[in-house]
């Protein structure tokens, strides 16, 4: 770990906005209370409009909170300048000038902070080597590629040697391939720095594929946080479930509670039991059970919990998807290692049964 990795704490964090039209109050975050420990990256994940980029400005200093405190390696910036906190950004837009080559583009921030010509030129040198531009320095941003010109930006903020690195939505503008290359850029430089980071998206593959942890927010509130894992297999909420992955829900009506956390249940009345279950879940109250499409199975009308249709099946390689039209929606069954499986033609009749190791109940109304 970096010797400067340093916690950022946010305390109770809020942020209001004035609509223009309405006169009304808009409340961007409320009450955002986390801690982001040194040499973690914990992304920020949620839909447009959750406050996920105004607490990440507000970490950097661009947004000042309505109220509550932030702590970067435990001094209070809360109303400090983006100049006066040991942070840097990388922008989805990449900002680079035109004018100026890739090694002076980098080098701007240092120039800022006046450091000497010698330094300048070794550090840059490093940064451009960290992210694979070693040897493009001279070149003109306009002659990049867009993975290329995210590289410029992200070696631009890396070069300052900031105690804490901010990235707002940096690969929105990349196509898929070169989003899945730099995502695992991304994330080996972090790891061999050290360096504590906040990542902010609404992509939730590169959410789970980057982060120590992550942050679910919704209508600016924070819904969730936890490990990738966790947060994919243990959600406390429908939205949690549906948005950090692909999902089944049925609707059942809890008949026990087990004391290592697994629920039973009644789900068109046929005893259904699930390993786990989110806080909230009662008996004798109606909740959701969620199933993930790798913890579906595909067998004869009638031998699961739901008869459907199958509408298509996509082949993947390594699975096949195959969905399915029941009454409980299309349902999205994954199967794995397809070679040599029957695979029920798309229009056949077939039925939804799920592994109930891999299935979890959630209070209904928790969206």
């Amino acid at each position: 770990m970096a010797d400067n990795s340093v916690p950022v704490k946010l305390e109770m964090i809020s942020k209001t906005f004035r609509d223009p039209k309405t006169k009304a109050e808009v409340h961007a975050v409320r009450d955002a209370d986390f801690e982001v420990r040194p040499g973690e990256l914990v992304t920020l994940l949620g839909p447009s409009g959750c406050g996920k980029t105004t607490t990440l400005r507000m970490v950097g200093g661009f947004e000042l909170p309505t109220k509550g405190r932030i702590l970067i390696g435990g001094k209070d910036v809360t109303y400090l300048p983006p100049n006066g906190r040991e942070t840097a950004t990388v922008f989805q837009s990449y900002g680079l000038f035109p004018h100026l080559s890739v090694a002076d583009n980098v080098a701007y921030g240092l120039k800022v902070r006046k450091v000497s010509a010698a330094e300048t030129a070794t550090r840059v040198k490093r940064a451009l080597d960290m992210v694979g531009l070693g040897d493009l320095g001279a070149r003109s941003p306009g002659r990049l590629s867009g993975g290329q010109q995210q590289r410029v930006a992200l070696a631009r903020s890396l070069v300052v040697e900031p105690q804490v690195l901010l990235l707002d939505e940096p690969l929105s503008n990349l196509d898929a391939l070169l989003r899945e290359q730099m995502r695992v850029e991304i994330r080996k430089i972090q790891k061999s720095l050290g360096i504590t980071a906040m990542y902010v998206t609404h992509d939730r593959v590169e959410a789970m594929s980057l982060s120590d942890r992550v942050i679910v927010m919704r209508d600016g509130l924070i819904r969730q946080i936890g490990a990738p894992e966790i947060v994919y297999e243990a959600p406390d909420t429908v939205f949690v479930a549906g948005f950090v992955g692909k999902v089944a829900f049925f609707p059942v009506e809890v008949a026990g509670l087990e004391e290592d956390g697994a629920c039973i249940c009644m789900l068109e009345g046929k005893r259904v039991h699930a390993a786990s279950r989110a806080p909230g879940a009662e008996v004798g109250r109606k909740a959701i059970l969620m199933a993930r499409p790798e913890s579906l199975r595909v067998g004869a009308p009638g031998a699961g919990v739901a008869d459907g249709t199958v509408t298509a099946n996509v082949y993947l390689g390594s699975s096949v998807e195959c969905f399915i039209a029941t009454k409980y929606g299309e349902i999205l069954v994954q199967i794995d290692d397809p070679a040599g499986k029957k695979i029920a033609p798309e229009g056949s009749t077939v039925s939804v049964s799920f592994d109930e190791r891999l299935v979890r109940v959630l209070p209904e109304g928790s969206d």
